[in-house]
């Protein structure tokens, strides 16, 4: 098979499971906790690295931002042998009790998104994968870790979320809102292949709070700390899928 147009890599050059963070500098911090890591491709929003954590191969990825570019991951990874997808991200809560630094665990992902609709009607769930799902709640459980579990959205426009919006995704009872899971899942159970995701919150917009308002980082210390926490969560899952 031909080198992948994006990614820059074919068969052979990754392992059957992808830790896909949206930002290419969290993939730094994943592999500050593996060994054997080995820098395999970088182009445009995307890095690739692979690495080994507790005798367990893998690749990690950066998806960029959205679902078009997360989108062309998920295409060329699976192209190339990926068969597990763990998305590692950041999400914004949609239920007051939710707290900047607190993790979320999808079980699926309302496609507030234009991408999955040239793959199928809106209707077909975007849902994550049982086992990679359970396996990533298992391994927070084991960790002494409390994480909230279930339905988020995946919008296309972080800065036309409104009031409106935001009321209607609380109401349904959705705990977050994040650009990318709806794309992962969609693509993954369209081609037989497993997904899940686990996201830190970074701020909520039920309570009005908006990431990197209040401090000059993008996140504030809270959820940096929990990005962390999570990175060694999604480790800790891939061990085992």
């Amino acid at each position: 098979m031909a080198k992948q147009p994006h990614l820059l890599v074919e068969e052979g050059d990754v392992h059957d499971i992808a830790l896909i963070p949206g930002d290419p500098g969290r993939v730094e911090r994943i592999a500050g906790h593996c060994e054997n890591v080995e820098h395999v491709a970088e182009n445009r929003e995307y890095k690739l690295v692979n690495a080994t954590y507790e005798g367990r191969d893998l690749t990690v990825c950066s998806t960029g931002i959205g679902c078009p570019s997360a989108t062309i991951a998920v295409e060329e990874l699976a192209n190339v042998g990926v068969e597990t997808f763990v998305r590692v991200g950041t999400t914004g809560a949609l239920q007051s009790d939710i707290e900047i630094g607190d993790m979320v665990v999808a079980t699926g992902a309302a496609k507030n998104e234009g991408t999955t609709k040239r793959y199928e009607d809106v209707e077909y769930p975007a849902v994550a994968d049982y086992d990679t799902l359970d396996t990533l709640v298992r391994s927070a459980e084991e960790r002494g870790e409390s994480v909230h579990v279930g339905p988020i959205a995946t919008d296309d426009a972080f800065y036309a979320e409104t009031d409106e919006y935001v009321d209607d995704w609380e109401q349904a009872g959705l705990l977050a809102v994040e650009m990318e899971a709806a794309a992962v899942f969609t693509l993954a159970r369209r081609k037989g292949l497993r997904a899940g995701a686990i996201c830190t919150v970074d701020g909520n917009l039920v309570e009005g709070t908006q990431k990197g308002e209040t401090d000059d980082d993008e996140l504030p210390e809270k959820a940096k700390d929990n990005v962390e926490r999570a990175i060694r969560i999604s480790l800790e899952a891939a061990t085992r899928l």
